[in-house]
């Protein structure tokens, strides 16, 4: 692979499916950084930081006060907490992926979505369904990807990420949708959709882009060690947030 860009093949992967795996893109030493300053910050509890029981999903501990309550599911705000982080997200092996994939020059970081180290911890960690997330965010228009870094080994047992290919391009109407969110799998169109999800197995070092658009989901973590990923979205500079909503409230990130 290319120190900063992707094949014309990689690129057309991404926009038949909705997502692609670069494997390896990330070295070790940096994937070790990120790793022990997001490490260091959680045995701290310093805050912002969302926690499992602050989800509701299926899983989650009742409320933080609950048996679990304590249990992080992610640490927020992380560009603006080390720089190991933000020596990945400026990083020129994603910025030239990125202006592909997005297809322009400028690229931006956004600050209010994602911008976050997870974790997915043996016990009290949550289900998250089926959804896409330009459901919680409000741009000009949908062309985002996010950047999914994995630290360590991701496979269906601690609760990998998988990907429904393709769903980037599909129009959906609102009642196949619980609380317009998540996809209602009592529907039978839903279920023929759900039988044909990926679940990629992950090392440390590799990166998943995927679309805003592209539906996703994350089992428990039924092994005992704790999964992190750290994942980051961007946007081009011309495609601005919303003013007033949850994606202005935080200014964008210029990239390259």
């Amino acid at each position: 692979m290319s120190l900063a860009s992707f094949t014309p093949a990689e690129v057309a992967s991404f926009q038949q499916h909705g997502f692609f795996i670069a494997r390896g893109l990330a070295d070790t030493a940096l994937c070790q950084r990120i790793l022990a300053a997001g490490q260091a910050q959680l045995a701290q509890a310093r805050e912002p930081i969302e926690y499992e029981a602050d989800t509701r999903y299926p899983g989650a501990p009742a409320s933080r006060d609950a048996a679990g309550g304590r249990t992080a599911r992610r640490l927020l705000q992380v560009f603006e907490r080390d720089a190991a982080f933000r020596d990945w997200a400026l990083s020129a092996p994603l910025a030239g992926r990125l202006k592909q994939l997005l297809a322009g020059e400028q690229v931006a970081l956004s600050q209010a979505h994602h911008n976050s180290l997870m974790t997915k911890q043996p016990a009290f960690s949550s289900v998250t369904h089926w959804h896409r997330d330009i459901r919680y965010w409000n741009f000009a228009n949908n062309n985002l990807v996010s950047v999914w870094l994995a630290l360590g080994k991701e496979h269906r047992e601690n609760g990998c990420l998988g990907f429904l290919p393709g769903t980037h391009k599909m129009d959906m109407d609102v009642d196949r949708f619980e609380n317009r969110a998540f996809l209602r799998p009592d529907l039978p169109e839903n279920q023929a959709l759900i039988e044909t999800a990926v679940f990629p197995e992950l090392e440390a070092g590799d990166v998943v882009f995927f679309h805003a658009m592209t539906f996703h989901a994350a089992g428990w973590n039924r092994v005992d060690q704790t999964k992190y990923s750290l994942v980051f979205t961007y946007h081009l500079q011309d495609n601005l947030a919303q003013p007033g909503s949850r994606s202005a409230s935080l200014p964008s990130i210029p990239v390259a």
